[in-house]
């Protein structure tokens, strides 16, 4: 990292962190005990990135980095990897998962997803490993079901456009409607999830991701529910004492401000 003094500097200033005359809290920090934090701080980089504040993603990136750093440095502590051993392994993935740019190989790359899944299956640590077993089951379930798709389509398991999607989805929610009618518990999660993972498909179809959108739905939810209480303290009316009408007329309000 000479060329990125700041980088070897903070790479420094974390093996401090974790040495003898360290903190206490950094040297006792593990693997698991950090997961709370990097879940934190990707959520945030996520955040600053939806409301496009570059200052903002900068220090949240920092913020990444360093907790990145620490779990390295962690491995480090464990004799399990380095630093530079993590970062090896991804120059060199990203090489080899790149023949067109580095390799000087002839091939036209395609770009997309399904391009970038068929050198990934090519790679030999990853050879008889089934396809979605790369997707973390501690995803969030629309990520979750984003990726797992993704996946799926880079082999041709997918719909050709949104339109089939759209029929699968209404499809999905007939079965749904009659579950609801049967009134079994289990049936009833069983179509809901099914219909919840039609309208996640669709977000990859019509270019919109559907963890995205939903965190941009719940913003705006927020945001206008809390106009809506500000607009019933302003004239001494409560909430919960409200008829569904006067909610809905609130609601129409915050929409409009």
């Amino acid at each position: 990292m000479s060329n990125f003094p700041h980088l070897t500097e903070l790479a420094t200033t974390v093996r401090r962190l974790r040495g003898p005359s360290g903190c206490p809290w950094d040297s006792e920090q593990t693997w698991a005990s950090m997961r709370p934090y990097l879940l934190e701080e990707c959520h945030e980089a996520l955040e600053a990135i939806d409301a496009d504040d570059a200052p903002l993603l900068q220090e949240e990136l920092g913020d990444l980095l360093f907790v990145i750093m620490l779990l390295a440095a962690i491995g480090q502590d464990r004799g399990d990897f380095t630093l530079e051993q993590v970062a090896a392994d991804i120059g060199a993935k990203m090489v080899r998962r790149h023949p067109h740019v580095f390799a000087g190989a002839q091939e036209v790359d395609p770009g997309g997803i399904a391009a970038w899944e068929a050198r990934k299956a090519r790679d030999p640590d990853r050879k008889d490993r089934p396809r979605l077993a790369g997707v973390p089951r501690s995803l969030p379930g629309l990520l979750r079901t984003h990726r797992q798709a993704e996946k799926a389509a880079a082999v041709g398991f997918d719909w050709p456009d949104h339109r089939g999607v759209l029929a699968k989805l209404r499809e999905e929610l007939d079965e749904l409607d009659q579950a609801l009618a049967s009134g079994e518990p289990t049936a009833i999660e069983h179509e809901y999830g099914d219909a919840l993972m039609a309208l996640a498909n669709l977000g990859r179809h019509i270019g919109t991701p559907p963890e995205a959108a939903l965190r941009r739905a719940n913003a705006r939810f927020a945001s206008r529910f809390g106009t809506m209480e500000h607009i019933a303290r302003d004239r001494d009316r409560d909430l919960p004492a409200l008829r569904p009408a006067a909610l809905e007329g609130l609601w129409e309000e915050a929409q409009a401000a």
